[in-house]
């Protein structure tokens, strides 16, 4: 049978257990605050300048990056067609 609860019901709990919980509510309750102060902060400071000149170097070195990564990837395939190659006439 399962026990009813009433106005009659008790339990109990340990003072280590209660300084635990208190200690652990304490600890999300300061984080809170400080993380509202952290908003806060970052609300109040100003926007960074971003530049034309910075953008467009930015976006040119981007492009360069996707150009070398195609460019290896190509050389790759190029070597991986010469091992099958060479793996075929070994055959």
């Amino acid at each position: 049978m399962a026990k009813e609860l009433n106005e009659d019901t008790g339990f109990n709990i340990s003072i280590k257990t209660m300084i635990a919980i208190g200690f652990a509510m304490a600890t999300i309750i300061g984080m809170w605050f400080a993380l509202q102060a952290d908003i806060a902060e970052a609300k109040e400071l100003p926007k960074p300048d971003i530049t034309l000149m910075e953008f467009n170097m930015k976006d040119i070195n981007v492009r360069q990056s996707i150009s070398n990564t195609e460019k290896a990837v190509e050389e790759l395939k190029i070597d991986i067609r010469r091992m099958e190659d060479k793996i075929d006439k070994l055959r």
